[in-house]
């Protein structure tokens, strides 16, 4: 399994970035890998996200999401071309009115992947992804 985490401070409330982090039809307007994302279904705090991504190729997959707002959320995975299995979550916490945000994902592929590939795979759009989010948090909150 390909894991990755990192932690980064969000110039925003948790309740604020929390509102960005599950509003998944707005991701391709700042994921850049990110083609489309549509919420399928929605029972009860779980919704079933379906994602199109470009990544050396396009591939799509579906997540349940848990929203636990405005603490967290984690996921697992429904279905997909790539994914075997994965699984993350986001973990907020104020900091004085800033929010430090805990991203981590786990993935298997449902083909062979050499294991330093697949921790590149998972971990390679981790900087770009954690830098939109900050520009994503600026053009909102200032």
């Amino acid at each position: 399994m390909a894991a990755a985490s990192t932690t980064e401070t969000f110039n925003c409330t948790p309740e604020q970035f929390f509102t960005i982090i599950s509003d998944f039809e707005k991701y391709p307007e700042f994921l850049t890998e990110v083609k489309q994302c549509k919420v399928l279904e929605t029972k009860g705090n779980k919704k079933l996200v379906e994602f199109q991504v470009a990544v050396i190729k396009t591939f799509s997959y579906r997540l349940w999401v848990t929203e636990e707002a405005p603490k967290r959320m984690s996921w697992t995975l429904d279905s997909g071309d790539l994914f075997k299995t994965s699984l993350g979550s986001w973990d907020l916490t104020d900091n004085g009115g800033k929010t430090q945000a805990k991203y981590a994902v786990e993935a298997t592929f449902k083909v062979f992947v050499p294991g330093p590939v697949a921790k590149a795979l998972v971990n390679v759009n981790l900087p770009g992804m954690m830098k939109a989010y900050q520009q994503r948090v600026k053009s909102k909150y200032g």
